[in-house]
């Protein structure tokens, strides 16, 4: 008899060991309120309204008129970017922005793809939503949500949306895909109060994909992106089916990331290090901390008081361009700091760059978009950095994207890692800059996800 109740015991106890690990793994969150004033009674508006980009000449005339009144500075002599954006290289840029770019002509290819608008939690989320026009007999698209960071927007998947929608290659799968923008960004409402963190944009991320009917989809994500995906997969690991990420640094450092630092110079083979993990963590100490100061001083900055530094490029176009711009030239690699154009084009048009600053300068959004740095790292103990997330995910690593993280280490935070993919060529804006490569990985990794499932 005592036999059987300690053996009862014990198998109780590892079930209730297990059911509480696996409550572990998900993330709790309680319904917010961001619009003003406090929140109404009653049942809240639900509907959603199709909504187009607009521009108008009081707004473009408002424009010239500031590029126009702008005050240059010039470079020191032989200082490329590594001041920053290079003034004779700005001058350029603006030149072409006041006097060849066509905003209108890129009002019209933003308004390619069907926008709306919904009000959840008391703001207006915007969201792009494309359907494919043709799905395979027998099949049904793949619902994707892809959410961007910062200091980029819905428009950094144009170049994925129709790869994933409409395929050339009857091989890869057919996508539905839904581009949010995070409240506070591009024509998104910004939170009127404070404490809007990652995990509340993925708790209404969460709502946005049930009003639309999903009651499981994917999720991918860079740079915030990548927290708002990871928070989306932690909240409610049932209904991501799969998260795919293209940045993932250590959120919480522990003994083995620790140990793999100090001895996998050494010993690789026994951290699973490769080649490219060796080339990319082990510069010599100085060379780390150097780079660590050159390009985070932004994110002191935001992390701080963004609105004083906001209210300043929320005035000035011209400084505006320069401070979005100056991270689209040195995230994308960092020795186009050594060029004097900043290599800005050899990976991006400035169309398409210029249209990244006007979502900017025309919906304002410069100061709220800062002051998600500020929200999520006031509360950098949150209870989702402690938490692994269980869901299949994917990740892609772009060569030159801003942190190297080995498998080990995406292991550490993603217990359930389906692929883990070299990329040939990218940083940190890979959507943007490797749109077919991006969309390979994605589908590589999906139909693994998918062929499990079966």
């Amino acid at each position: 008899m005592l036999i059987e109740v300690l053996i009862g015991l014990v198998v109780g106890g590892a079930v209730l060991l297990l059911v509480l690990r696996r409550r572990s793994h998900v993330l709790k969150t309680e319904d917010g309120w961001w619009g003003v004033g406090p929140e109404p009674d009653g049942e809240q508006d639900t509907t959603i309204h199709p909504f187009k980009v607009t521009t108008s000449d009081a707004e473009l005339e408002d424009l010239h008129r500031r590029i126009d009144q702008t005050r240059p500075v010039p470079s020191l002599e032989d200082s490329q970017f590594h001041y920053g954006f290079n003034s004779e290289y700005l001058s350029k840029v603006v030149s072409y922005w006041r006097n060849d770019f066509d905003w209108r002509r890129q009002v019209d290819r933003l308004n390619q793809y069907p926008h709306f608008k919904t009000n959840i939690e008391g703001i207006d989320v915007h969201y792009v939503h494309v359907k494919p026009k043709r799905v395979p007999e027998g099949t049904d698209p793949i619902p994707l949500i892809m959410v961007h960071g910062w200091p980029g927007s819905f428009y950094e998947f144009y170049g994925t949306i129709p790869l994933l929608t409409e395929p050339s290659d009857p091989q890869a799968l057919v996508f539905e895909v839904v581009c949010p923008s995070i409240p506070g960004y591009g024509y998104s409402e910004a939170p009127h109060k404070k404490g809007f963190t990652s995990v509340c944009a993925a708790r209404i991320f969460h709502k946005l994909m049930k009003r639309l009917g999903f009651q499981q989809f994917y999720a991918h994500g860079g740079d915030w992106g990548w927290l708002v995906t990871t928070n989306m997969a932690q909240l409610e690991p049932k209904i991501v089916k799969g998260l795919h990420v293209n940045f993932a640094p250590p959120s919480k450092p522990g003994l083995s990331i620790t140990l793999s630092i100090l001895l996998g110079r050494h010993f690789p083979k026994l951290f699973g290090f490769t080649s490219a993990d060796l080339e990319r963590l082990y510069p010599c100490v100085q060379k780390l901390f150097v780079e660590s100061i050159k390009e985070t001083g932004y994110m002191h900055i935001q992390a701080t008081k963004p609105d004083t530094a906001g209210r300043g490029l929320n005035d000035s176009p011209v400084g505006l361009a320069a401070y979005i711009l100056e991270k689209f030239s040195t995230w994308t690699s960092h020795d186009f700091r050594n060029l004097e154009d900043g290599g800005l084009t050899r990976k991006f048009s400035l169309d398409d760059l210029l249209t990244n600053v006007m979502i900017y300068w025309t919906s304002g959004c410069i100061v709220p978009s800062m002051r998600f740095y500020k929200e999520n790292f006031s509360r950098l103990g949150s209870p989702h950095t402690k938490i692994p997330v269980t869901v299949p995910t994917g990740y892609a690593c772009f060569p030159n994207e801003l942190m190297h993280t080995p498998k080990l280490w995406v292991q550490q935070k993603f217990h359930n890692l389906l692929t883990y993919s070299q990329m040939a060529r990218g940083g940190h804006f890979a959507a943007m800059e490797e749109p077919q490569l991006m969309v390979e990985d994605i589908n590589k990794f999906i139909k693994k996800v998918e062929m499990k499932s079966q």
